[in-house]
């Protein structure tokens, strides 16, 4: 262990030895022969663009060695590439492939733009034979007409529908057809329906009479369940029950031919074409006379399916009773 220096008085240097310093100015101090060599290579003439000084002593060559090729495959940065070598390959090839993908990608863009074209062609095409060729048009041969009954005129059906001969049927409207057929006189609803390629099938509900009401001028109107006036008869068709009823008060008068109407309408076919004739004096008492003279009376025209029943089985039970009175289903009489 180092002992501690000891302090200096204030303005006291250390002495040193004598022989030091003078080692140091014999060290800073060039030898005589060296000296003067020195000179005389300054003097030797040189040759041009040498710079002065001493001459480094040149190095002896470094052998090549011939173990191992030298390598070309890794160009010093900025060289150009030599014809044949590894960069031109490489940069050819990647000329190559973005000339490839180049031509993909042009060859993409004109199949999407054939296969569009030819999609528009072809909807074209469709739009065009369905909506204005005349492959779908409406051919009045093929036209059929059903559900006329005994009141529609079938031929004025058919002159209304053939009037749209040669329309294609897509472009056929059939629910203004409709409604002109349901302005005609006895059809109750029609339904249509387009038959492809170029048929049409209209299927009439006609309104049927149910009986003949007596008009001023001697003829008879032909009424259905629903009141509608289906036609006008100079007599009463045959079959088909006459309706008398009190015409001095025409709101009443109205009345009652309704309520002997929804009778008539709600019975059975059996029962029905057995009446001959209805009378309704007011629309609380309609009463309706059978072939055989016997009379059914009906009140008003509620709950006819019940007062049927009831009819029906008092006419079979007393075949000898001339009055039925069913107005009150639930306590029926017989005279």
């Amino acid at each position: 262990m180092r002992p501690p220096a000891r302090p200096r008085a204030a303005g006291t240097a250390r002495p040193r030895p004598a022989d030091q310093g003078a080692a140091r100015q014999d060290r800073g101090a060039p030898e005589p022969d060296r000296l003067g060599r020195d000179l005389q290579e300054e003097a030797r003439p040189r040759p041009a663009g040498q710079a002065p000084g001493r001459p480094r002593p040149e190095r002896p060559a470094r052998p090549e060695r011939h173990d191992r090729p030298a390598r070309q495959d890794r160009p010093a940065t900025g060289a150009t590439p030599s014809a044949g070598g590894r960069v031109g390959v490489v940069s050819d090839q990647l000329a190559d492939r973005l000339a490839e993908r180049t031509a993909m990608a042009r060859y993409r863009v004109w199949r999407r733009i054939g296969w569009t074209a030819l999609t528009v062609a072809v909807v074209a095409g469709l739009v065009w034979a369905a909506f204005f060729s005349p492959l779908f048009a409406l051919d009045p041969d093929q036209v059929q007409v059903t559900g006329e009954g005994t009141t529609v005129d079938v031929g004025e059906v058919r002159d209304a529908v053939t009037a749209e001969a040669g329309v294609p049927l897509p472009r056929l409207d059939t629910v203004g057809l409709r409604e002109e057929i349901l302005a005609m006189n006895a059809v109750k609803n029609v339904r249509i329906t387009r038959s492809w390629p170029d048929g049409l099938a209209v299927a009439l509900t006609s309104r049927e009479p149910v009986a003949a009401v007596p008009q001023p001028g001697d003829v008879y109107a032909l009424m259905d369940a629903e009141g509608v006036r289906v036609a006008t008869a100079e007599k009463v068709p045959k079959g088909l029950p006459a309706i008398v009823t009190s015409l001095s008060d025409a709101g009443a008068g109205k009345r009652a031919l309704d309520a002997a109407l929804a009778v008539l309408g709600a019975l059975p076919t059996e029962l029905a074409a057995d009446v001959k004739t209805v009378s309704a004096a007011t629309q609380d008492d309609v009463r309706t006379t059978l072939a055989d003279g016997r009379v059914i009376r009906w009140g008003s025209g509620a709950d006819v399916p019940l007062k049927t029943k009831v009819a029906q089985t008092l006419l079979r039970a007393e075949p000898t009773a001339t009055t039925i009175d069913v107005s009150s289903p639930g306590l029926p009489v017989t005279h």
